[in-house]
């Protein structure tokens, strides 16, 4: 295994306004591959960005030994490139065409260097992430996103990296572009560091490192080995707050026994003073003696009840936040068998072929729609919504309402709370009655009455999920265009959950396996070359 390695030394990173990001980070990534996962903004990006060079840290020491290849979430590329300059080898090819010409200038020379094969390594490269028969001179812009991504890849393959730091590398790739990605990082043997959202991927690692609040914590094994040991922690830290807790209750009942045995005996000594008949200060100094004792067996509970609040305290701090919604639907409820959407020879220009595409869709009935990106798959969705009329053919939709969620999630009105966009959508329903819905969906208190424009992605799609399904009336088919593009992976298990509630027909549009597994899609289509296929 590769001796390349990451080690970051007291690391503090905070932004312009004092926001601080990491206070006082150590850690290190030797050879092999992890996976590095946490909640949105949390600062997973921020961290490959002071690795790779592109932010420098407040204070603290990053060492990456070995060339380090770098590839961010958002690539800042123009779409005037082209694939050669992309991939940094347009100075030597333009080298090479001279020297063929029969330019035999020295500085020729000097640019090829030892990169005499470039265009076979480079095509070798370029066929091994599907990207093949890719002209070097063709533009960014006639490229799709998914394409742009594999290309920045290569890019970064291409300068034989000892260190390679990926930021989501699976965005914007269709399911035959990931499982070329999966297939090549899992023959990579030197240092490898990947923030993604994709289960998929994350199986595949080595090893799986948790940021959470400040720290980084280290799994053996992949994503499903690190799901098993968090859940594991979580059940022995619920256990342990329970006897916290128990422990704090008997504390608490010793001392208030405690304290009402020495009133007990204080009463009874002050009267058998009195009839004793004793010395008025040899009263006093058995009473002040009394007091004394009581004072300290006091002060003993007291330390005791102290000591158990802390006790609980610290096994509290083991607990994570409860991040589930629980949901029932009942009014999204579609018979078995009904027919809720029924289109027949639908046309788009340049995308269906032959006479068209035929869709049925019945009942509570989980759909997933598959395809390469540029196949359709959104422009179909937008059809059978209704929001786009097809070029030729017919379609016949059920009276129950049909909702659709693009992968802006556009629905909202940015300026409107939670809230009010809830009452827009369901005005019957009584205002305790949204907010404790709301609540339901992770909205409590204040969050419920934020403006959906300042949300993060997660929260955005939890309050249109709210809105969508809990709508008058609620939606009997449901599409979803690529709904976890962005979302970290407790909103996608927050998805998850809001879907298993949901009664009615879905059809999704998704890349990742492990959702479309996880939401009990029953029904898989592709659309492949113009035509849907039942796979």
């Amino acid at each position: 295994m590769s001796d390349a390695f990451v080690i970051c030394s007291g690391l503090s990173f905070s932004w312009p306004d004092d926001t601080p990001v990491f206070t006082d980070l150590s850690f290190s990534v030797g050879g092999g591959r992890t996976g590095l996962v946490a909640p949105n903004g949390a600062g997973k990006s921020t961290l490959l960005k002071l690795i790779a060079g592109e932010l420098r840290p407040s204070s603290g020491d990053i060492s990456v030994k070995g060339v380090l290849g770098y590839l961010p979430q958002s690539l800042p590329l123009t779409g005037d490139l082209t694939v050669a300059e992309v991939l940094g080898i347009a100075p030597v090819i333009a080298a090479l065409d001279a020297i063929e010409s029969g330019d035999a200038a020295e500085e020729h020379f000097t640019t090829i260097g030892n990169d005499w094969d470039i265009e076979e390594r480079t095509r070798a490269q370029l066929d091994r992430l599907g990207l093949d028969g890719l002209a070097f001179d063709r533009r960014l812009e006639t490229l799709s996103g998914g394409q742009v991504v594999s290309l920045g890849l290569a890019a970064q393959l291409l300068k034989r990296p000892d260190v390679l730091v990926l930021d989501e590398p699976t965005n914007n790739l269709d399911l035959a572009a990931r499982h070329r990605l999966h297939d090549l990082l899992g023959d990579w043997n030197g240092c490898l560091l990947v923030v993604s959202h994709d289960r998929a991927l994350l199986d595949r690692m080595d090893r799986i490192a948790e940021l959470e609040r400040g720290e980084l914590r280290f799994y053996g094994g992949g994503f499903t080995a690190y799901e098993e040991a968090v859940r594991t922690e979580q059940e022995a830290a619920e256990r342990t707050v329970r006897s916290a807790e128990q422990e704090l209750k008997r504390e608490k009942r010793e001392m208030q026994q405690a304290r009402e045995r020495a009133e007990r005996r204080a009463g009874n000594a002050a009267r058998n003073l009195k009839n004793a008949g004793l010395p008025r200060i040899f009263a006093g100094n058995m009473k002040r003696g009394a007091q004394e004792s009581a004072g300290r067996a006091g002060q003993m509970h007291a330390a005791r009840v102290s000591d158990a609040k802390a006790r609980l305290d610290e096994a509290g701090r083991a607990l994570r936040d409860d991040q589930r919604i629980a949901l029932e639907l009942p009014g999204t409820n579609v018979p078995a068998g009904r027919t809720v959407f029924q289109g027949e020879h639908l046309q788009a220009r340049g995308l269906f072929a032959g006479q068209g595409l035929d869709l049925t869709v019945r009942g509570p009935e989980r759909i997933a729609l598959t395809g390469a990106n540029g196949a359709g798959k959104s422009t179909l969705l937008r059809m059978i919504s209704g929001d786009l009329t097809p070029d030729g053919g017919t379609t016949r939709r059920a009276d129950g309402r049909v909702a659709y969620l693009s992968q802006r999630l556009d629905l909202l009105d940015l300026d409107r709370t939670v809230a009010e966009n809830l009452a827009d959508a369901a005005p019957a329903m009584q205002a305790a009655d949204r907010m404790n819905l709301l609540a339901r969906f992770l909205f409590r208190g204040q969050r419920a009455h934020l403006p959906v424009g300042v949300l993060s992605g997660g929260e955005r799609l939890r309050a249109t999920l709210a809105c969508v399904l809990c709508a008058e009336p609620a939606p009997q088919l449901l599409l979803l265009d690529e709904p976890t593009n962005n979302l970290d992976l407790v909103s996608v298990g927050q998805l998850e959950s809001a879907l298993a509630a949901y009664e009615g027909a879905f059809i999704v549009v998704s890349h990742d396996e492990r959702f479309l597994a996880e939401i009990g899609v029953e029904r898989w289509l592709e659309l492949s070359d113009g035509r849907l296929l039942e796979s």
